[in-house]
């Protein structure tokens, strides 16, 4: 579930279905999971003249899945964009952090190409290859009300590594 205010708003992934608690307030909403460990989000994260995305997730490919939600979040809420469609996109690049801007750069042509957006995702890294299937729906303006246009994934603030706790971050700024 995303919740929308301004420019800070995250979205979560579990293993079980949880109830969730949402606080909020004038600066910025947060959310609580109640009864599951969480295992992959989604979040947004403030810049200058554009805005931030970082996906988290237990494996790299799952953060880029997460960055590419958080990157739909930007234009739409992500939650109410049909799997109708289905498009699958190759990358390879010299390195994983490249590989991000590569792969969120190629959902953007495909979204302006396609007049779509997407809003579920699925990746398979084998190195510095990149598999991945997206699925969406051509745009609705009345009904996605898109916020913005991205223009392009950039490599400021870019950033794939891993934390202390096992999990995987994946970030970059997006030109919008």
């Amino acid at each position: 579930m995303a919740v929308v205010s301004g420019m800070r708003y995250a979205g979560y992934s579990t293993r079980l279905t949880v109830a969730m608690v949402v606080f909020r307030h004038r600066a910025a909403p947060f959310c609580v999971l109640i009864g599951a460990e969480m295992t992959a989000y989604w979040e947004h994260f403030a810049h200058d003249a554009d805005i931030g995305v970082r996906g988290v997730a237990d494996s790299i490919a799952a953060a880029f899945e997460q960055a590419a939600v958080a990157m739909t979040a930007v234009i739409t809420d992500p939650a109410a964009v049909a799997s109708d469609v289905m498009v699958e996109i190759d990358c390879e690049v010299p390195d994983v952090e490249l590989l991000l801007v590569d792969w969120l750069n190629a959902l953007i042509c495909q979204m302006a190409l396609r007049k779509m957006l997407f809003g579920r995702f699925e990746v398979m890294l084998t190195g510095t290859q990149l598999h991945a299937t997206a699925w969406g729906e051509p745009v609705d303006v009345s009904r996605h009300a898109p916020a913005v246009e991205i223009k392009g994934a950039t490599y400021t603030e870019l950033k794939v590594y891993q934390q202390e706790d096992g999990r995987w971050v994946a970030q970059c700024i997006v030109d919008v």
